[in-house]
């Protein structure tokens, strides 16, 4: 028996496997994430108990907070080892096991110190060395702190972060309605350590990148947290606590206080936004789809629980797109070869969209919706995508009209500061093509998915249609391409003209992506060995010459 050749099915069902375990890696990033951010929260709170015991002379109160400052120690390490294990990035995981090498290290010579400083609390030498070791001990945490971070995500970072500070502002406003002052006090102390944290973090990553809109933005939802919200909410809380200590109980503005701590909240998502705003595609790994998913309904972030076959039907029966995965092969081979085609002008499109910098230029922003909206048309023809019915090829089909409206309004403004020329008559023929290949866009979805099942044979009269589709959405692509050539002409080459001074929009080439100055050493390289080199071969010029004289003379 002969193998048999791979099904549309096995080709989805590897596909939605490679989904999940994407899903699952995240998932399991995220939670390594969760153990950082609460492990490295509160670091010298377990030394500043350890010493305080230890000034006072205590020396059971030392031994029990000792075996507290061990187990934390040995915390900070184990959450290191396991960010190293989620980590790519070779020499931050270097620098991560160093760092957690010199914390084991030092652990038992700050004991060593407490120990000493608690059996001579009078004495000045056990007191300075007690101090040595504490701001050994705290900068080799700050090391290991920074270190754990280059290695982790920041997307990922920010939203285990802003997920625990929603949980510890329900946690505040509980208490506060329960009159329990102490958990009040210890949850809004989370808060402000997350919250501090998480300016941190966000202000050392910006260092890594050229000042811009893009920092701006985010620095501005920083300090917006740091200066002004925390301030707030830490007032709001010293008022309440103090309220809630008092006997008896006094009056506290629970209005105010739920207030205050929303905007902790909407602090940190701002912030949040404002850094995932940089991300021009959704990684395979990154957080953005969940930040995506947060902006969708109840229902789609639940999709999980919804098996393929069940996510195919549309009112108890097959959906078209369901359908169009059961056309004959050869139906299914000709349209694969049409999408083929589409592909090479999406490509052209993606090489001349990549180029520019989509902050304040709106042509390209439209350029990417309406190829976004064209990829889940012509998917759908090969029964994939989120498009499930014909109607929904329609209502595609209605938006990517309107952001040909909004494209042509945009270039036309262009084509009137351009004077009469070769650059403003080729940019006018585009958008008359953009609007004749949108309106044939709209004629092609309203015939589209035309199958029918009579009789259990599947009969299928919209193949031509199919094609006719995807025909038209490879056309518009191209025209969009040009458009954007155009555009870009127009505007930079005639700035001066009848005194506009200020481009429709900002043509700004995007910044290419950062790589290493120096090149790093092929660890293959590295573990190589080094060979002695061949010796030098002796040459007689006139013992060559000869035999070249021979081999003429044969």
């Amino acid at each position: 028996m002969g193998m048999k050749e791979p099904s549309e099915s096995l080709d989805r069902a590897i596909e939605h496997m490679c989904k999940k375990t994407r899903d699952l890696r995240r998932q399991l990033r995220k939670a390594v994430v969760d153990h950082v951010s609460d492990s490295f929260l509160e670091t010298n709170v377990p030394l500043l108990v350890l010493i305080e015991a230890a000034k006072a002379g205590n020396e059971e109160e030392v031994e029990e907070y000792a075996q507290v400052f061990t187990e934390h120690a040995n915390k900070l390490v184990e959450v290191a080892n396991l960010a190293c294990s989620m980590s790519n990035n070779e020499e931050g995981v270097k620098l991560v096991r160093i760092a957690a090498s010199q914390i084991e290290n030092l652990c038992p010579q700050v004991i060593n110190a407490a120990r000493i400083l608690a059996a001579r609390p009078r004495s000045k030498v056990a007191l300075e060395n007690m101090d040595v070791f504490k701001d050994a001990w705290e900068r080799q945490v700050r090391i290991l702190t920074e270190a754990v971070d280059d290695i982790t995500t920041i997307d990922d970072f920010l939203a285990v972060s802003e997920s625990h500070i929603l949980e510890d502002v329900n946690k505040c406003v509980l208490a506060l309605q329960e009159g329990d002052a102490d958990t009040l006090d210890r949850t809004a102390g989370a808060i402000r350590g997350r919250s501090a944290r998480v300016c941190n973090v966000v202000t050392a990553e910006m260092d890594n990148y050229e000042p811009g809109i893009y920092t701006e933005r985010v620095m501005e939802a920083v300090y917006m947290l740091r200066d002004q919200v925390m301030p707030n909410f830490a007032e709001k809380v010293e008022v309440a606590v103090d309220a809630l200590s008092a006997q008896p109980h006094g009056d506290v503005d629970e209005n105010e206080f739920i207030d205050a701590s929303r905007l902790v909240y909407d602090g940190v998502r701002d912030i949040r936004r404002a850094v995932l705003m940089n991300r021009t595609e959704i990684d395979e790994d990154s957080d953005m789809e969940d930040f995506y998913e947060d902006y969708t309904d109840d229902v789609k972030s639940k999709s999980s629980l919804v098996t393929e076959e069940q996510d195919d039907l549309v009112g108890g029966v097959k959906s078209d797109r369901a359908l169009m995965r059961e056309l004959p092969p050869e139906e299914l081979a000709k349209i694969q070869e049409q999408v083929e085609t589409f592909r090479l002008e999406k490509e052209k499109l993606d090489r001349e969209i990549a180029k520019w910098d989509d902050s304040g230029n709106d042509i390209i922003i439209i350029a990417k919706q309406m190829c976004m909206i064209m990829m889940e048309m012509t998917d759908f023809t090969r029964g994939r995508g989120p498009l499930k019915t014909t109607m929904d090829v329609i209502n595609a089909a209605k938006k990517i009209s309107e952001f040909g409206t909004n494209l042509d309004k945009l270039a036309r403004q262009i084509a009137d500061q351009c004077p009469d020329s070769e650059s403003k008559k080729d940019l006018i023929a585009y958008l008359q093509r953009i609007a004749l290949y949108c309106h044939q866009l709209n004629i092609t979805s309203k015939v589209k998915a035309d199958v029918q099942n009579i009789s259990g044979e599947l009969i299928v009269s919209g193949l031509d249609s199919a094609t006719s589709l995807i025909q038209a959405a490879k056309n518009l692509m191209n025209a969009v391409v040009l458009t954007v050539k155009a555009s870009y002409v127009a505007s930079t080459k005639y700035r001066s003209f009848k005194g506009v001074n200020s481009p429709v929009v900002l043509w700004k080439m995007k910044a290419p992506e950062k790589k290493p100055l120096v090149r790093r050493e092929n660890p293959n390289e590295l573990l190589s060995k080094i060979r002695k080199g061949a010796g030098k071969k002796r040459f007689e010029p006139v013992k060559e010459l000869s035999e070249f004289t021979e081999i003429d003379s044969f």
